[in-house]
């Protein structure tokens, strides 16, 4: 995934603002739910081709790893508050990532049903570094970072949404900890899930794990192609997933993005976007009618 704890604190970008969604007013401005998402299978509605998850997932339960997430996601924020770099929810950055959030969010749950119940939340970290993330359960960040240096536009911000989100849908977290306590690594923390320990414990050491938590090759390109159609889907142009890439690409030549440490660019990323981008304009265009 992409996390990072090391915090600094530039002064945002502004961006132009239309109110669109209703958020709470609690520090963290919680999204409100997943809207109407259809209940029909991601298999039955995909137009890219990802396949089914990996059963193995199962050996870790989805509950117990979403409230870690939820308790680390919320130690982090609370760590950025006191070090004055949690964005104002008043900022504009702020207010257009979590537009971003509302309409891709209805069309979440035909990838994953439980992300119906998902409380979903969108912070901005203010950080040099290019990076964000999204936790099992809907925890999403971005650092400053990333929008600043690459000089995202909504499209493009937008792709980076999908594949984060894409990551908690598709739970490769889930995924990467089962195998990883199915080769006899961390047993004590999965045996705590379930039910042979103190499970506080274990969400805090869970917690831990998933910041340093690395995805697959697989793992990366279902991302990819899932936040693709998830964007097409919200009327996000599909070629900004072109685009992002050519700009993480070029960045990386002038100290390396850390989204790049767990995302790996190169021609084959950028390859496999170009050819699925035909296969969601269809999507794109309907939503932009609709």
């Amino acid at each position: 995934m992409c996390f990072l704890c090391d915090l600094k604190s530039p002064t945002p970008v502004a961006a132009p603002q239309r109110p669109e969604h209703v958020w709470s007013a609690r520090r963290a401005f919680l999204l409100a739910g997943s809207a109407a998402a259809v209940g029909a299978s991601a298999d039955a509605l995909a137009q890219v081709d990802v396949g089914k998850s990996s059963s193995v997932r199962k050996l870790v339960p989805a509950a117990e790893l979403e409230g870690a997430a939820n308790q680390q996601y919320g130690q982090m924020m609370e760590e950025a508050r006191q070090k004055k770099a949690l964005v104002p929810d008043s900022d504009p950055q702020v207010q257009r990532l979590r537009r971003m959030a509302n309409r891709l969010i209805p069309h979440t749950a035909p990838w994953n049903d439980r992300a119906r119940g998902w409380q979903w939340e969108v912070n901005l970290i203010a950080s040099d570094e290019v990076n964000a993330f999204c936790m099992p359960g809907g925890k999403i960040a971005f650092y400053t970072g990333i929008l600043d240096k690459l000089k995202l536009d909504d499209d493009e911000a937008a792709m980076i949404m999908g594949h984060e989100m894409a990551h908690a849908l598709r739970e490769h977290a889930r995924e990467r900890l089962a195998k990883t306590q199915a080769t006899g690594l961390g047993l004590s923390v999965l045996s705590s899930l379930l039910g042979l320990g103190q499970l506080g414990d274990a969400a805090a050491s869970l917690g831990t794990q998933l910041l340093t938590l690395r995805f697959s090759r697989e793992d990366e390109t279902e991302a990819d192609l899932v936040g693709l159609e998830l964007a097409a889907r919200s009327a996000y142009k599909p070629q900004a997933s072109v685009s992002l890439w050519q700009k993480m690409t070029a960045q990386n030549g002038k100290g390396g993005p850390s989204f790049l440490s767990t995302h790996p660019s190169g021609p084959n990323r950028i390859k496999e976007l170009q050819a699925n981008v035909p296969k969601v304009q269809g999507l794109y265009e309907a939503a932009r009618k609709g």
